[in-house]
């Protein structure tokens, strides 16, 4: 029998429970999955530029149709853009395979990635929360995110990192769980007689973690970023879950228990499984660079003793780094949708996918795809992120800390290099993250279940009505999401700010 003081460790420890409604919870999850799913695939055909690929499709629709052709694998350098690791566009390739080289079939894919993100949120905002209607509440702002819902519908590579990274965030907030439960029967038993903490077993949760982060960066290398700033948030979550157990030396008891298994969950599995998504290039004899070790002096002839294959994706790989590095803004001729950093946590430089003022059935109509995060949503970035910031360090809330530990570590690497050219839809893995911070807060407004009647009702009014207004003006921006044909004037209405023209 413990102690007083274990009996509140363990309290603690154990924390916040998920609620008891299991089934309802599922039942919950399912129907606004199928709603998104819905939303997603309606009429996912437009817009299209004349029947082919709108902007960067036009890339990977084609090498997903030539990895179709091949097996798996790019062997054409004609394309010349052949700068991403090869899972994202398989995946397009699959929706080309079931329904042909049509926009349905380069955009079934990416459509698919969006509604499972959807399901995801729900079902880690209410393991943030410990409600399943706040968890309802993320599934319907990620469905109302206008930015998402657009990225949803596009044959582009990061609707894939979306749900990768949910996901690997996710696994990772179950392996906290299960690393703090397990901490809590060993101080009930009274089993921390070491100065560093016991040893805490396989975490598979964790190793899932690591799985989900190598398949992001096998659809882009940005996924990387993510590596980081989870690996970040693993090492924080066990060395504090070890000082609430009343560890002697808790950060030195995770340097000594848990950095060494979590570099192997979180580095060396996604090395791995990064390396599996080139299964096919590994397997061909024309697939690009797949020989450079044979054919190229200098790799031939540096660091031996390594296979040739991997010195031959090293060799692409530098060359994509090349890429990447010199893809600058030509000074005096920028790309009219780019845009910076700093415009993007509010989406204050939105981007024009499609415009079309002839194919539209209606004299003196447009017909055009914009990728506009829902305003009501986006517009409380800064102060979510500033609310954030100070719970997270004032009041220690490490639901907080969490979220924007994970939205800023796929913001702030954009900073490093001003003089590329970037463009909002890069935010794409990040938005989910802003819907979770929206949706801490509105927690914080709701009240808590124990909260008297009056104080939890004016919580609930307040909650409604905003997600009322997300769901209103998710509606109003219908038409330049969806290519949905309307007059100029409703145009010119739809462009709220002179940044988005």
């Amino acid at each position: 029998m413990g102690t007083g003081v274990d009996l509140e460790r363990s309290r603690l420890l154990r924390g916040q429970q998920l609620p008891g409604d299991k089934l309802r919870s599922w039942v919950v999850t399912l129907v606004l999955t199928v709603v998104g799913g819905f939303v997603r695939l309606r009429d996912l055909g437009y817009a299209t530029d004349g029947g082919t690929p709108i902007f960067d499709e036009k890339y990977y629709a084609r090498q997903a149709w030539e990895m179709l052709r091949n097996g798996g694998y790019e062997d054409n350098p004609g394309y010349r853009y052949i700068v991403h690791p090869p899972l994202g566009k398989q995946f397009i390739a699959l929706g080309e395979w079931l329904f042909g080289y049509q926009p349905v079939g380069w955009r079934i894919a990416a459509a698919i990635a969006g509604t499972l993100t959807i399901l995801l949120i729900i079902r880690i905002a209410r393991r943030l929360t410990g409600s399943t209607f706040l968890g309802a509440v993320a599934g319907i702002l990620l469905i109302c995110d206008g930015f998402s819902h657009v990225q949803s519908r596009i044959g582009m590579l990061d609707a894939f990192l979306a749900p990768l990274i949910l996901g690997a965030f996710g696994c990772l907030l179950a392996d906290r769980a299960q690393v703090r439960n397990r901490l809590a029967e060993a101080v009930e038993r009274g089993w921390l007689t070491s100065p560093w903490g016991p040893r805490l077993g396989v975490r598979w949760w964790r190793a899932g973690a690591g799985v989900c982060l190598g398949l992001a960066c096998g659809v882009k290398w940005s996924g990387l970023w993510f590596v980081l700033a989870l690996g970040i948030l693993s090492v924080l979550f066990d060395a504090t879950a070890r000082r609430t157990a009343g560890v002697d030396r808790p950060w030195l008891g995770t340097l000594r228990r848990d950095v060494a298994p979590a570099l192997w969950a979180l580095v060396l599995i996604p090395i791995g499984v990064y390396l599996a998504t080139w299964w096919a290039w590994f397997a061909s004899e024309t697939g690009i660079d797949r020989h450079a070790a044979e054919t190229e002096y200098a790799v031939a002839h540096t660091l031996t003793f390594v296979p040739g294959a991997l010195r031959s994706l090293a060799y692409n790989a530098i060359k994509v780094l090349d890429f990447h590095e010199s893809l600058a803004t030509p000074a005096g001729d920028p790309h009219p949708w780019e845009s910076k950093p700093w415009t993007w946590p509010m989406g204050l430089r939105p981007m024009l996918y499609s415009y079309d003022a002839h194919q539209t059935g209606c004299s003196g109509c447009v017909r055009a795809t914009m990728l506009i995060g829902t305003p009501a949503l986006w517009w409380l970035a800064l102060p979510v992120l500033g609310w954030g910031l100070w719970r997270a360090v004032f009041r220690l809330d490490w639901r907080y800390a969490a979220v924007l530990t994970v939205y800023l570590g796929g913001l702030l690497p954009w900073f490093t290099n001003l003089d590329r050219q970037m463009y909002f839809f890069y935010m794409t893995p990040v938005a989910a993250f802003l819907v979770l911070g929206v949706v801490l807060v509105l927690g914080q407004v709701l009240g808590a279940a124990k909260a008297g009647f009056e104080r939890r009702g004016t919580g609930l009014l307040a909650v409604s009505c905003y997600i009322g207004l997300v769901v209103a003006n998710f509606a109003w921006l219908w038409p330049v999401l969806n290519a949905v044909p309307i007059t100029n004037d409703h145009w010119q209405a739809e462009l709220w700010l002179p940044s988005w023209r």
